[in-house]
């Protein structure tokens, strides 16, 4: 059977693969699990949610879950996963629940599960949860049966902490936000007037349906033309949880994770808060991104595709600054998980501070084209061990020479092998790219 927990917890169809006695299955045996690591006390879990409508439902799932497994509760209502993270460790709780999916379409939903302190869950908590499914445990009665209470100051919390992780006030940058309609829908317009910016709001009304359609950082196209009409100095684009974002400078071009990452890479240098001079990434992320940073003495280190293993490094090397090309960016010093109002801050910050324009700033990193095909294959195992595949990408590998890269993945879930190919021209990447998908798709 496939394991319930993928790269970013538990995802499904609403009411269909994610039902709500899966949901409370899952809460209940995240508070067991917890209790049987620390006797010390009762559990105590935090609740937070995007605005789609089938999350209503199952935050009533996932509270009666945890309270039915003797675990206090306190609901958060609709707020940014980042900011479920982080009141996870200023409330002091054990466990947090965030009950979103993400950038996924609205019939979508999913769980994603904080520790303590904030951070992801290792994978062998993970597995407990899922061993404890429906095991028949005993439930406490009367006194033992967990409380439910309300956190009526929690969007105001986060504000304050994201304002206080914010180098430098925004006065006189005018920014146009596009909400996705999903949890940062009040939290950003508000955040970043507070901040200083003169703010103009697309996408913040959240009706329960509208979350992601046609908009936020999965349509960029959307806020690239408010930038324009606006006469904005940027845009600032997140998805439905606000985990990460997108900008647009003020032609409307794109400025995506890679070149958000080399931006706040030189910023902290500057300052003195890049640990090591080091940034980490992953695999995906551009060549450009490395060639910038090696021109400014930042060392970057990559890891597997998934935020998961971006922060596994940064807290295993206790580094700084870290991050996705999609727009995942980690600041573990303000922040324990991806947060997009942060990094969207740090960046106008940034602005502010040099008075400079994004695309000035961006300007550092020039982003090589980059050709994904992906390769449907019988055997990825056969491919991986083929000569023929590895004649033909070192035949590539050496054309381009230091201006251009070739990474082929086998996907974790189906029979495709992805080709990245990174060349200086389209052209030469399209080519390049075209020619090992033909050799990778007989190798099998």
């Amino acid at each position: 059977m496939a394991r319930l927990f993928g790269t970013d917890g538990v995802r499904g169809l609403a009411n269909a693969e994610l039902t709500p006695e899966l949901a409370m299955s899952i809460a209940a045996s995240a508070a067991r699990v917890l209790a049987a690591h620390d006797h010390s006390h009762r559990p105590v879990a935090v609740v937070g949610r995007d605005p789609r409508a089938s999350g209503e439902m199952l935050e009533a799932a996932v509270v009666a879950g945890l309270a039915s497994a003797g675990a206090d509760v306190r609901r958060l209502g609709v707020l940014p996963t980042p900011a479920v993270a982080y009141l996870v460790g200023a409330l002091g709780a054990d466990l947090g629940v965030m009950i979103s999916a993400s950038h996924n379409p609205m019939p979508d939903n999913g769980i994603k599960l904080f520790a303590a302190g904030g951070h992801k869950l290792p994978d062998g908590l993970e597995d407990e949860i899922e061993a404890g499914l429906d095991n028949g445990a005993v439930r406490p009665t009367g006194a033992q049966v967990g409380r439910v209470t309300d956190v009526d100051d929690a969007l105001n919390r986060y504000v304050q902490h994201l304002l206080t992780a914010t180098p430098h006030s925004l006065a006189g940058v005018r920014v146009v936000v596009d909400c996705a309609n999903g949890a940062a829908s009040i939290a950003a317009p508000e955040v970043y007037r507070k901040a200083g910016a003169e703010v103009i709001a697309l996408y913040a009304e959240p009706d329960g349906i509208n979350i992601n359609h046609d908009c936020g950082s999965t349509h960029m196209s959307r806020v690239s033309a408010a930038v324009r009409e606006h006469k904005a100095d940027l845009g600032i684009a997140h998805d439905g949880d606000a985990d990460r974002c997108l900008a647009v400078d003020a032609d409307g071009e794109l400025v995506d994770g890679d070149q958000i990452m080399a931006v706040l890479a030189l910023a902290m240098a500057e300052s003195g808060e890049l640990t090591d001079q080091t940034l980490v990434a992953t695999v995906m992320s551009n060549l450009g991104l490395h060639l910038a940073m090696r021109e400014h003495g930042v060392t970057l280190r990559t890891t597997g595709v998934g935020d998961r293993y971006v922060l596994e490094e940064l807290r295993a090397g206790g580094f700084a600054l870290g991050g996705e090309q999609s727009g995942h960016v980690v600041l573990p010093a303000h922040a324990t998980t991806g947060d997009g109002l942060l990094t969207a801050l740090r960046l106008m910050s940034r602005m502010a501070a040099t008075g400079k324009s994004l695309a000035d700033l961006a300007g550092v990193m020039r982003r090589l084209p980059q050709v994904l095909i992906n390769v449907r294959v019988a055997d990825k195992a056969a491919v991986a061990q083929s000569d023929a595949v590895r004649k033909a990408v070192e035949a590539v590998e050496t054309e381009l020479g230091d201006e251009g890269r070739v990474l082929l993945r086998p996907s974790g879930t189906e029979q495709l092998v992805r080709v990245m190919v990174e060349a200086a021209a389209q052209e030469t990447a399209q080519a390049a790219a075209d020619r090992l998908a033909g050799v990778v798709s007989t190798a099998s």
